[in-house]
């Protein structure tokens, strides 16, 4: 089972969409950036979804300066493709920022590949 944390502007909303899914193999919880850092350090997490305005800066921000940039990723506006987030959690990502009006779409692309994996 995967553990999603996640964070930012659009975090409940963001648990609300991926619970809403029904997608077995993996857990969400709501959380803050300085915790999820924490759960993602100590290995009671394997995933951050964040979110803000933009999707690029302080969705992310926190974790970048404390996990380091090789771990997270951002979408900022863009939707990525199944193939674009299959390949990034084949990298070793696990924190991945996106734009508050794109949680309908990225949220359940990401829950899907991340429940995938944890098969």
């Amino acid at each position: 089972m995967a553990k999603i944390l996640t964070g930012g502007v659009g975090k409940a909303e963001v648990a609300t969409t991926v619970t809403g899914l029904g997608i077995h193999g993996i857990e969400i919880a709501v959380s803050n950036d300085m915790d999820a850092a924490a759960a993602l350090s100590a290995g009671r997490a394997d995933y951050f979804l964040g979110t803000c305005h933009t999707g690029a800066g302080a969705s992310l921000g926190i974790l970048v300066g404390l996990l380091g940039s090789a771990d997270c990723h951002t979408f900022g506006r863009s939707v990525p493709t199944e193939a674009d987030v299959t390949a990034l959690l084949a990298e070793g990502k696990r924190v991945f920022g996106f734009a508050l009006d794109r949680i309908d779409t990225v949220a359940p692309l990401m829950a899907r590949a991340i429940a995938a994996r944890a098969v």
